[in-house]
């Protein structure tokens, strides 16, 4: 019975000791849909972040954050992945990949159908040739291997993973 008193007391200590203190988290997406990947039913709430993380979600009615946005209508959501990707130059040419990233994919899986490595001498020649064609569209081939044309493209800072 002491025992139980005790860690009710103890339990209430701790309770009154949270009140009042705030969260204040990087940046806070606030009164958004959120779809959060489990299956379960999209639900109105508020998405925090801090660094590179999603700190917390749901009613975050306590918390403040150094940056705030209404996204009121809008839907946050896991990335999604686009699994056969054929934007192995257009990312190089823009990095930001918007027309997918506008559309949600986050993640470019590619290799389908074509590689940008490994690249033998003829194969180099062979592109810098077509790319003769539209020079608008040229770039550098600085790579010879798969691992450094995915090191390029993280170079130039691309957006998508």
């Amino acid at each position: 019975m002491i025992k139980n008193i005790l860690a009710v007391v103890l339990l209430m200590v701790l309770f009154a000791s949270c009140k009042g203190q705030s969260v204040t988290y990087d940046l806070i997406l606030r009164g958004g849909t959120i779809i959060d990947g489990s299956g379960s039913a999209p639900y109105r709430g508020d998405v925090a972040i801090s660094g590179d993380s999603i700190a917390a979600m749901g009613d975050l009615t306590g918390a403040s954050g150094h940056r705030e946005t209404d996204i009121t209508g809008l839907v946050v959501s896991p990335g999604f992945i686009n699994m056969l990707s054929w934007a192995v130059t257009s990312l190089i040419l823009d990095g930001n990949g918007e027309s997918d990233l506008r559309q949600g994919v986050t993640l470019e899986v590619f290799g389908e159908g074509e590689s940008l490595g490994p690249l033998n001498d003829q194969m180099k020649s062979e592109m810098k040739a077509s790319m003769k064609r539209m020079p608008e569209y040229a770039f550098d081939v600085n790579w010879t291997t798969l691992g450094q044309y995915l090191d390029s493209l993280a170079g130039r800072g691309i957006s998508p993973n």
